[in-house]
């Protein structure tokens, strides 16, 4: 067992930084000291709770500029890019503090002559947050701040590919004033983490990750009756009816496919285009992405960084080299981005076409800068091909009929159904996958009823 992990940056392939791992009696002892800190804090207003997440918002946000740089090194994402993720961790943990008290709130369920009867919502105890490493803030953030809010401890696991991301959130919520103990951030290995949930004290485990690991949470979970959420993978889609606007689509699915190098959970990776457009978009598709700057991310200019590591590079290497082998084209040569380069994690964009369903880069999940476009003869073709798939977290229709939109939306088989627009999480929405996409529920007032218990209250005034 590794007593220690190293963080390999992507950019140079150098070791940005080793941390210690802790042992299973380091993070049970964390875990303990959460449980006594959080009988305090669940009897804490949840307005005072508030206020103290917003000066943790405050802490965190005013070293934005050095969080930002600290990210593009850790996962290779271009300094062009890094600050976004720091305003959608604002816009989440803003919202969620916003509406926390109208959702924590008792609910009343109607009044009967000498009776008080209500709905309270428990804290749950504590909550161990396992958040991913392509969103390393906004995937913590979805279970961190709610849970907190909601009168919960947390423990913080983070991907050893961005562990200085948890000692970020520590050093914010330490200068915002958090009880000692409500929030610990912890390195731990896979099988310390599966011990961890397995044995007495964690009450309930948040994990953004693969579809593997998500199955080796709710296997470490069996033996007990704790509750998951799990974020798992994704093979999403796009639909191009005959009326959207096609400039407007391109520019918009360019982005949703390769942003973060199409490391996104929520990234286009599936293209199914009505054959009234399919040759102007995807001239005007590959187009655009030829215009992208594939480099060291650093470089103010560059869009377009490497990926996460080689071995994810390989892979998405590999779809690509399957899919032309079997009759797929290929509508980008890599040797108009000179960074591209094999045994490296420098990839080149890639959008291919004649592609079909029996290919593994239409069925299985890229998580790299690839997408495949087909051509539909109509709604009901692209519906088919869009419900063809073991995934569905979000799934996008791009037209200028909102009643086409929503009727198609009501048989997409998503989490989230979006129309002239992809690649979002509105704090607002209940976020959440289906099938091999996922469990449970963050963000929104929704998000709420997961990160708490319902306990009834029936009073009866007098004695009889």
């Amino acid at each position: 067992m590794a007593e220690s992990l190293r963080l390999i940056t992507p950019v140079d392939g150098s070791v940005y930084a080793e941390r210690p791992l802790a042992t299973l009696a380091e993070a049970e002892q964390a875990v303990a000291r959460a449980r006594v800190a959080q009988v305090a804090w669940r009897k804490c207003p949840v307005g005072e709770r508030a206020a103290l997440l917003g000066r943790f918002v405050d802490a965190f946000l005013a070293r934005g500029e050095a969080i930002a740089e600290e990210l593009t090194w850790q996962i290779g994402r271009p300094i062009s890019q890094s600050p976004g993720e720091l305003r959608g961790f604002e816009e989440r943990a803003r919202h969620m503090i916003a509406i926390a008290a109208e959702s924590l709130a008792d609910v009343r369920v109607g009044e009967i002559p000498g009776f008080t009867r209500f709905i309270r919502r428990e804290p749950l105890g504590v909550v161990l947050s396992i958040p991913a490493w392509n969103f390393p803030y906004l995937t913590a953030v979805n279970s961190i701040v709610p849970a907190l809010l909601a009168g919960n401890a947390v423990i913080l696991k983070h991907s050893a590919q961005t562990a200085l991301c948890g000692e970020r959130f520590a050093a914010a919520f330490a200068e915002a004033g958090l009880p000692a103990g409500l929030f610990r951030n912890i390195n731990l290995d896979h099988a310390t983490t599966e011990a961890l949930i397995a044995a007495d004290g964690v009450d309930y485990v948040s994990f953004t990750g693969s579809v593997g690991g998500g199955h080796r949470i709710q296997a470490a979970a069996s033996q007990r009756f704790i509750a998951t959420g799990l974020e798992l993978g994704g093979k999403d889609p796009a639909y191009v009816r005959a009326d959207a606007d096609l400039d407007f689509a391109v520019e918009n699915l360019v982005d949703g496919a390769f942003f973060n190098s199409g490391q996104s959970c929520c990234g286009i990776e599936r293209i199914y285009v009505h054959e009234a457009l399919y040759d102007r978009f995807t001239e005007a598709f590959a187009e655009t992405v030829r215009g992208y700057r594939l480099g060291n991310p650093l470089e103010p200019s560059v869009n377009l960084g490497p990926m996460v590591r080689t071995s994810a590079a390989d892979a998405v290497r590999e779809q690509v080299r399957a899919a032309t082998a079997a009759g797929a084209r290929a509508l980008i040569d890599p040797g108009h981005f000179p960074a591209n380069a094999d045994g490296t994690p420098y990839l080149a964009p890639q959008v291919l076409i004649d592609v079909d369903h029996q290919m593994s880069v239409m069925r299985d999940e890229s998580f790299g800068p690839v997408v495949g476009i087909m051509k539909v003869p109509d709604d009901a073709a692209a519906l088919e091909l869009i419900n063809d798939s073991p995934y569905g977290l979000t799934a996008s229709i791009w037209t200028g009929d909102l009643d086409a939109g929503l009727a198609l939306g009501d048989e997409v088989q998503t989490g989230t159904l979006f129309m002239n627009r992809c690649d979002y999480l509105d704090p607002a929405l209940a976020w959440v996958g289906v099938k091999d996409s996922g469990r449970g529920c963050t963000l929104s007032r929704v998000g709420y009823e997961h990160l708490t218990r319902p306990k009834s209250f029936h009073m009866r005034e007098g004695n009889k």
